[in-house]
């Protein structure tokens, strides 16, 4: 099984990005993103409704990359260090090498490579650093901008669950993708 750590937290970094931990000095970021209805429209989770509630978000996703549990990362331009983004390796199963992986980017940034650049950033940490074998990710079927972050990035749509969750009164169907990684897995 992995043997998973985030401590120190890990920072990535590209030409033009840094991925950092988020801190409660990005509430107004996180709470611009996670309350907005059009941002969130094919995320399946609660508005933060106050700036509270984009600082319960953050203490959360902290508490889980201290116990090892998930991580998210603010993406940032390196320019200023704002919070424009986040991406995320969630419901991570160490005992069969996989993850999902996350992302959300605030919308005046869409096409201009910035996610592609972050989710390669996290696909290699995941696989090089963290030795996963593979990992997926979920979307909302009319979510096409991020299918083709996915596809371009070598992923596989593995399937298209029909009325698979149930949200706001609602059944939602869904699209898993998923990428192998093709390295041999390190001995441990």
């Amino acid at each position: 099984m992995l043997k998973i750590s985030f401590n120190p937290f890990p920072c990535l970094e590209s030409d033009r990005l840094y991925l950092r931990q988020i801190t409660t000095k990005d509430v107004n970021e996180v709470f611009e993103l996670r309350s907005s209805a059009e941002i969130m429209k094919y995320i399946p989770r609660p508005l933060a409704k106050t700036k509270h509630d984009a600082l319960d978000f953050i203490d959360l996703v902290n508490k889980s990359a201290k116990d090892n549990e998930s991580i998210n990362w603010a993406i940032t331009l390196k320019k200023d260090n704002v919070l424009i983004g986040m991406a995320c390796l969630i419901r991570m199963q160490p005992q069969n090498y996989r993850s999902e992986i996350g992302y959300i980017l605030h919308p005046d940034l869409h096409g201009k490579g910035i996610m592609n650049e972050a989710v390669a950033l996290v696909i290699d940490y995941a696989f090089n650093t963290l030795h996963f074998h593979s990992l997926e990710a979920v979307i909302d079927p009319e979510n096409r901008a991020s299918a083709n972050v996915l596809l371009k990035h070598g992923f596989v749509k593995e399937g298209h669950f029909k009325e698979s969750g149930f949200y706001e009164g609602r059944f939602l169907d869904a699209e898993i993708y998923s990428l192998i990684n093709t390295k041999p897995i390190p001995e441990v």
